[in-house]
């Protein structure tokens, strides 16, 4: 354990600057990706190399503590990406709103990201800084010893910069070749019919798709590829197509998909979530204990927070400002007093067990869907039972839902950024306070990110191209609480009980000791996603796993770290390029649809394909040879 390293740059003006800028970034970017593929990534590690490479590079006197609170900024944006994008689209897709509304949806945001960094940091001292858990941290190591080598080398090595570069530069010219310019086919697929049943099969040609399935390697990619191909290859040839379904293939298959299958996907997800809770109620007993042994810490040893009293204030504050949005939501006081409560105890519950879990297996791995079904399924059951009922009683329920999600995702970051700094030597009040800081930059933009997608994308949110697996989630079940219930329950029931075997096996998998292991949640998303999302997902996963096969853990981490920096990079172009595609929209400034035949774009598309997986190829190559 390192403490708190004095005289040292820490919390600066270019610091403050640098980190609420890459928020903003880390948290546009993710919000696209998020409502794509229905999963975010970690901001720690490419924002770590980007801090080392500005301060080192420009200002040539960068400390490694500057460079800690730059992280720690920019993956709060990301988090609470996270947090919003599961949970406020779903406003819009119960028909409540018809454009995302500004104030409402930053207030939710900064209150319960604000809510998840101070109901966490009273957990500090036994979940980060306490020895007695003995948690691993895996993200947050990994983030440290990033920061310790560019310490050690004076800076990030130009091989790192260029990887980040280069992924941004491959996903920015990608997307603008497919949706600005039309060259390139944004997917291959092809579609047929047999009888009264329809067959499809497709992938997207995405960097950024490919980077997911990198970063999140090949279990989790072939996870979600088995769900995809459970609802595609499966479910939808099973079930009866009308003519007017056959008649076009391929549009037939996304109706199936869209009005069948899909709630499969929503079974499964319910019977994830409650799975995760059941699993992880060890860290609400973990976190009670941490309060209590509090006042027995050294402060000397662990680090200064945010005092009490200061805790007291603004988690007061935070509470009074949701309570002043849910009445505008709800117009009623008895439902405001009642989710105003519930969203309290179960923020507070949540925030125990995220920042228990991301000490266990790391931030990207923590089940906050499953902490949301859990709020939504809980919310809406007592007020149904109370007596509440139509809109009233969904934006109740879904309005404690993102509160409950933003300040579980946030705190999971706190928890992982708090140990890095613990590695490094940081002072805990001061990333803290750089966390708020962070969050409050990021929340200013996720209305308008949102807002800029929904009405400039094709379909919108909940459409083809932005699925927003999540939201479309909580959506049916707020529908099925206190809307018309006109869902496919029987899919619902198929996808519960797919869920239930998918654990019975996973249970199995564990006891024999595989490294491969079924989680149901990643499955659960795959079955309610586009299967073009699928694929190159799975691409990602096996160019990881052929250069890692066999190697430990460590070293497969340095060996595929080069290549995790292309993957972010790649990530962050892509999804910005989208926003920005968006944004023109939104001005009047259509797409060129330039003059390509159908055959020769295809031919075109391919090409391109084989030059993405070249340079992840080399990229990951380089990594590989210098580990």
């Amino acid at each position: 354990m390192n403490s708190p390293k004095p005289g040292i740059a820490e919390l600066t003006v270019r610091v403050v600057v640098l980190g609420l800028v890459l928020s903003v970034i880390m948290g546009a970017a993710n919000v696209y990706l998020g409502l794509k593929v229905g999963m975010t990534v970690s901001a720690s590690i490419p924002a770590a190399v980007v801090a080392m490479l500005v301060l080192r590079g420009l200002f040539r006197n960068g400390t490694v503590l500057e460079a800690n609170q730059v992280q720690t900024a920019a993956s709060a944006g990301e988090s609470l990406a996270a947090g919003i994008i599961f949970t406020m689209p779903a406003i819009i897709l119960i028909g409540v709103w018809q454009s995302f509304d500004w104030l409402t949806t930053t207030l939710i945001a900064f209150a319960g990201g604000l809510l998840g960094i101070l109901f966490m940091i009273p957990m500090r001292r036994i979940f980060v800084a306490g020895e007695e858990l003995k948690l691993k941290y895996p993200e947050g190591v990994a983030c440290a010893a990033v920061l310790q080598a560019g310490e050690e080398h004076q800076g990030a090595d130009s091989g790192a910069a260029k990887a980040v570069v280069g992924g941004a530069l491959t996903g920015l010219v990608f997307k603008a070749l497919v949706s600005f310019a039309g060259i390139l086919k944004g997917s291959l697929s092809v579609a047929g019919a047999a009888g009264s049943r329809i067959f499809y099969f497709g992938g997207d040609v995405s960097p950024a798709l490919i980077a997911v399935g990198y970063i999140v390697r090949l279990n989790v990619a072939v996870l979600i590829f088995i769900g995809g191909a459970i609802g595609w290859l499966v479910g939808i040839p099973l079930l009866e197509a009308s003519a007017e379904q056959l008649a076009d293939p391929h549009e037939g298959a996304f109706a199936l998909w869209s009005t069948q299958i899909r709630y499969v996907g929503v079974g499964a997800m319910v019977v994830g979530g409650i799975d995760s809770i059941i699993k992880v109620r060890h860290g609400l007993k973990q976190a009670i204990v941490g309060i209590r042994s509090r006042g027995a810490a050294d402060t000397a040893a662990l680090g200064e927070d945010i005092g009490s009293r200061a805790i007291v204030f603004w988690s007061a504050v935070a509470i009074a400002v949701v309570a002043v949005v849910y009445y505008i939501f709800t117009q009623s006081v008895a439902i405001t007093v009642f989710t105003t409560l519930a969203m309290v105890v179960m923020s507070f519950f949540f925030t125990a067990v995220a920042s228990y879990i991301v000490g266990l297996v790391g931030n990207s791995n923590s089940p906050v869907s499953g902490m949301t079904i859990t709020a939504v399924l809980f919310t809406g059951a007592l007020l149904l039972v109370l007596g509440f009922s139509g809109p009233s009683g969904m934006v109740a329920t879904l309005g404690v839902a993102a509160i409950v999600c933003c300040a579980a995702c946030t705190s999971g970051d706190v928890c992982n950024d708090l140990k890095t700094g613990q590695l490094v030597g940081a002072t805990p009040r001061k990333q803290q306070m750089m966390q708020i800081a962070g969050v409050a930059a990021a929340s200013l933009v996720m209305a308008p990110v949102l807002q800029l997608l929904h009405a400039n994308t094709p379909g919108g949110i909940g459409g083809r191209e932005l699925a927003a697996p999540q939201a479309s989630l909580f959506a049916s079940l707020a529908r099925g609480f206190f809307g018309d219930g006109h869902l496919p329950w029987n899919m619902v029931a198929w996808g519960a009980a797919l869920g239930v075997v998918i654990l019975v096996v996973d249970h199995l998998l564990k006891q024999k000791g595989s490294s491969f292991r079924a989680h149901l949640m990643p499955i659960a998303v795959g079955v309610y996603l586009p299967f073009e999302l699928a694929t190159p997902i799975l691409a990602g996963g096996l160019l990881a796993h052929l250069f890692s096969a066999g190697d430990s853990e460590e070293l497969a981490e340095r060996k595929l770290r080069r290549g995790v920096l292309f993957a972010s990079g790649a990530i962050a172009g892509e999804s910005l390029m989208g926003i920005g595609l968006a944004f023109l929209a939104s001005l009047g400034i259509a797409r060129l649809s330039l003059p390509v035949g159908e055959g020769l774009s295809t031919a075109l598309t391919l090409a391109a394909l084989g030059i993405i997986l070249w340079l992840y190829y080399t990229q990951i190559r380089k990594g590989a040879m210098k580990s």
